[in-house]
């Protein structure tokens, strides 16, 4: 449990950083004000376009009398709209890193600079480094789909339903969400998917502890947008704890733990036996 509030504590590390790094902070908000104003957009045209797409979709229903073809086709444009917000709640994360990749990268990149330490560089082309990141955050969308599919069914038992499982909910898309952020200091490492996938889950706590809360805190409008370089920079110090290599045992300590396992022996004067 305590990687629990490590893994919090990196989430407020990285808000603390981009706070005391105000040029980074607005240098990170511009994908998001950029995702978010084509998301708006689509959703507004969505909300004015569901009612003629819900009436082209059920033709079926044109002759129905009132109010049974009021009620059937309100309800599944409000089902419609509802979908949207889902998918971009849950592909905003996804968008953002893919258009802000070179910003994010140079985020990165300063954290890590700023840590001290080796500052790894992407080694491939920025074409590369696009399409990778596509393609994983392609792999991640179709897991959190299937996730997505089996909560939902599960949802339907009594109690365990209403309970359980959306506390599951949340921490699944806190893991996956944890794994997109990371994405940009691994990519930079030359960590690929499946590896990233095993580091976070060989420190499940501290991934959830990261992830969750900033779930939640995403849930709020226009949140994301403002917590993304902070999320960003957070994800960076967490991986450079991930990636650590453990420091060398001291092998002075090994000589002197074995000398004094046998007793100290003076050169040319030879170890007392017990009679």
């Amino acid at each position: 449990m305590h990687d629990l509030g490590v893994g919090f504590g990196y989430l407020m590390k990285g808000q603390r950083w981009v706070a005391g790094h105000g040029r980074w902070f607005g240098f990170g908000l511009l994908p998001g004000l950029v995702t978010l104003v084509l998301y708006a957009g689509a959703l507004v045209g969505l909300a004015y376009g569901a009612d003629d797409l819900t009436a082209w979709a059920t033709p079926f229903a044109d002759d129905w009398s009132s109010p049974w073809l009021g009620l059937f086709r309100g309800s599944l444009t409000v089902l419609l709209f509802a979908l949207g917000l889902f998918l971009a709640v849950i592909t905003f994360t996804a968008v953002t890193l893919l258009v802000g990749q070179p910003f994010y990268e140079s985020l990165s990149e300063e954290v890590d600079r700023a840590e001290g330490g080796e500052v790894p560089q992407s080694e491939l082309p920025l074409w590369r480094d696009l399409w990778i990141s596509a393609r994983d955050s392609l792999r991640i969308l179709v897991r959190v789909a299937l996730y997505g599919v089996l909560l939902f069914a599960l949802g339907f038992i009594p109690v365990v339903g209403q309970t359980v499982i959306p506390v599951l909910g949340f921490c699944v898309s806190g893991f996956f969400l944890a794994e997109e952020l990371t994405a940009v200091a691994l990519q930079r490492r030359g960590v690929e998917l499946k590896e990233r996938l095993r580091l976070l889950r060989g420190r499940r706590m501290l991934t959830l502890g990261f992830g969750v809360p900033l779930t939640l805190a995403f849930l709020v409008p226009f949140v994301a947008v403002f917590l993304m370089p902070g999320a960003v920079a957070g994800a960076t110090l967490m991986v450079r704890e991930l990636t650590a290599e453990p420091e060398p045992e001291d092998a002075s300590a090994d000589d002197d733990a074995a000398n004094g396992a046998q007793g100290t022996r003076r050169p040319g004067v030879p170890l007392a036996m017990d009679k």
